[in-house]
């Protein structure tokens, strides 16, 4: 079955002290584009992260973005640094006295010096410390946002499985009204034939030899027998091939190309209206093709 490059996922983990959320992302792209956006207290782990994510998506332009904030039942309170309370209140006391001022409400005062009250803005912010995840931790957390990306790809690989060996009949469809027309198309070139051997027949120059070697070459230019063979061939083989279990994407390519190589030679050897229409039709189908190819892993 085929694989999509496109895949969407994301994980969430949530402990009183932080929430971690994993969001991965994946479009088409010829090889592994891998981009990663993570806070600073997990960089030690990018080597981990990006072998585990390439080991698993092998194509695609990746984003990978790791978030890590306090819970939402932490971020709607406020929350009071008793020390900085404590060491604010002393301070005031202590020029209080100073200036001989019986101040009563220090208390007041010192709630509103910097870093007493912490605001849920101020709160949101994990320290180093909490943000601090071992790989063990983190790990899972990866893997379940790549599994839900994998699925997403197996769900889009079906539907484009379905579409691809639709434009796949379509071409053998239109081989068949090229087979079942050949024989007109011979015997239309054997009449040419006929009637241009009768008018060379009262040449006084005909060269009888000269004439069987034009002859021979001009059949087997029209005969397009092994291409069909080859085409049929090459159609097969790429049926085969979109339900193997590996990753196929790149040998498609490479099949598709030589389907498009037998198709062209029929048109340039048919040498008749009807055909060229058929192999048109045909390019048609196979340029749908190599459109889906593209987003194929």
């Amino acid at each position: 079955m085929l694989l999509s490059m496109t895949g969407y996922g994301v994980a969430h983990y949530e402990t009183e002290q932080y929430t971690v959320t994993i969001e991965i992302k994946s479009l088409n792209s010829k090889g592994l584009d891998l981009g990663l956006r993570t806070p600073r207290s997990i960089a030690a782990h990018e080597l981990e992260l990006r072998n585990l994510i390439s080991r698993q998506l092998v194509r695609g332009k990746v984003n990978v973005s790791i978030d890590i904030t306090r819970p939402a039942a932490a971020r709607s309170r406020a929350t009071l640094n008793r020390e900085a309370l404590l060491a604010a209140y002393q301070e005031l006391q202590s020029v209080a006295q100073e200036l001989g001022d019986g101040a009563s409400n220090l208390l007041e005062l010192a709630l509103r010096m910097p870093g007493v009250v912490q605001t849920p803005a101020e709160a949101a912010a994990p320290s180093e410390e909490e943000l601090a995840l071992s790989w063990d931790d983190l790990q899972p957390l990866v893997q379940n946002a790549l599994d839900r990306v994998l699925d997403f790809r197996r769900t889009e690989g079906q539907a484009l499985t379905t579409e691809i060996l639709s434009y796949i009949d379509r071409i053998r469809i239109l081989l068949s009204d090229v087979e079942r027309h050949d024989p007109t198309r011979l015997e239309n070139v054997r009449r040419r034939m006929h009637d241009g051997l009768g008018e060379l027949l009262q040449n006084d120059q005909f060269n009888p030899s000269r004439f069987e070697q034009e002859l021979l070459y001009y059949i087997e230019k029209l005969d397009i027998a092994e291409e069909k063979v080859r085409l049929i061939s090459h159609l097969h083989y790429f049926t085969e091939t979109v339900h193997l279990p590996e990753p196929s994407g790149k040998k498609l390519v490479f099949i598709s190309q030589e389907i498009g190589r037998e198709i062209n030679t029929i048109g340039s050897k048919a040498n008749d209206s009807t055909i060229q229409h058929l192999v048109v039709g045909m390019k048609e189908e196979l340029e749908k093709i190599k459109e889906q190819l593209n987003n194929i892993l």
